[in-house]
């Protein structure tokens, strides 16, 4: 398919279908995300005590102004505590409206029109064993009012213990993918996510990095979107069979003590740093959702 000029907005009706496809992806993917899990809290739990895990949905819709019409799109939260995955949250949206003055400038396409549409999803998962690693993953697309659009998101593992064997075949996974798309994708989106999971104040990173890209708009729509699925289904394919790998392993209290110390890391980087924290707080997001990236438990010695 020929590629479109970045520079030129497309029509109303491409943009909508764009939009309604994507958005069906996002829920696609949630759908297939949570069904394996819930597998995996099975598979467990038959071997060992408990009930398994089950995902809860819950919708929300975002509030705007009247000038919006009432009408700012929502979202689901899909969120499970199991033996497996002591917190698990996997959640979809699809927004719109319009950008507070002090929030506009800084994403391209709204200076003159603050207007804008942004779906996606979001995986954060938080294991009860110390020895199976915690997890992100998002992906989105975001049309503006000036007639910018683009994907964004990425993949990345954050082990409590960690392990070369669990890193190498994270990493290898995530570069077989971006290599089918192109050469160039996977070192410069995993510099990119070594940059961007960093936490200045402590001077360390946050885990074992994996994949991040923004802004992706090359004119081609078709590429641009199955590169986006394709990193929701390496995800998938990947994490879980780690999960399994490490899910049995046995520990102790002090590993127990150490993953709630390292897991605040994790809640210093989100609060501090994260994008999609800033995003959602600024754009009437549900705090629920926009927060469910934190553990539920954690500690600061």
């Amino acid at each position: 398919m020929a590629k479109h000029d970045p520079s030129k907005p497309i029509d109303d009706a491409a943009r909508a279908g764009r939009q309604e496809d994507a958005a069906a992806w996002f829920a696609s993917l949630r759908d297939q995300i949570c069904a394996e899990f819930e597998l995996i809290e099975r598979e467990y739990c038959h071997v060992h005590a408990g009930s398994a895990g089950a995902f809860t949905q819950k919708q929300w819709v975002r509030p705007t102004s009247n000038a919006e019409n009432n009408d700012g799109g929502g979202g689901v939260m899909s969120i499970m505590h199991g033996q497996v995955f002591e917190k698990i949250g996997v959640n979809i949206s699809t927004v719109h409206g319009t950008f507070s003055p002090e929030f506009r400038g800084q994403i391209p396409g709204t200076d003159d029109d603050p207007s804008f549409w942004a779906s996606g999803i979001s995986v954060v998962a938080h294991p009860r064993n110390p020895f199976v690693p915690a997890v992100h993953m998002n992906t989105r697309y975001l049309n503006t009012g000036g007639g910018k659009r683009w994907f964004g998101g990425g993949a990345d593992l954050t082990p409590i213990m960690p392990n070369d064997d669990d890193t190498r075949d994270f990493h290898q996974a995530l570069k077989a993918m971006c290599d089918r798309h192109d050469g160039g994708y996977y070192q410069k989106y995993k510099d990119w996510c070594d940059e961007y999971f960093y936490l200045k104040h402590r001077d360390e990173p946050r885990g074992a990095g994996g994949v991040f890209y923004d802004y992706l708009d090359d004119g081609d729509f078709d590429g641009e979107f199955g590169f986006t699925r394709d990193l929701g289904g390496a995800f998938l394919d990947i994490y879980q069979a780690l999960v399994r790998r490490r899910m049995n392993t046995p520990f102790t209290e002090a590993d127990r003590h150490h993953q709630l110390v390292r897991r605040g890391r994790y809640v210093e980087f989100n609060l501090l740093y994260d994008r999609g924290t800033t995003f959602g707080l600024k754009t009437g997001g549900n705090v629920e959702a926009i927060l469910m990236s934190m553990p539920p438990e954690v500690r600061w010695p």
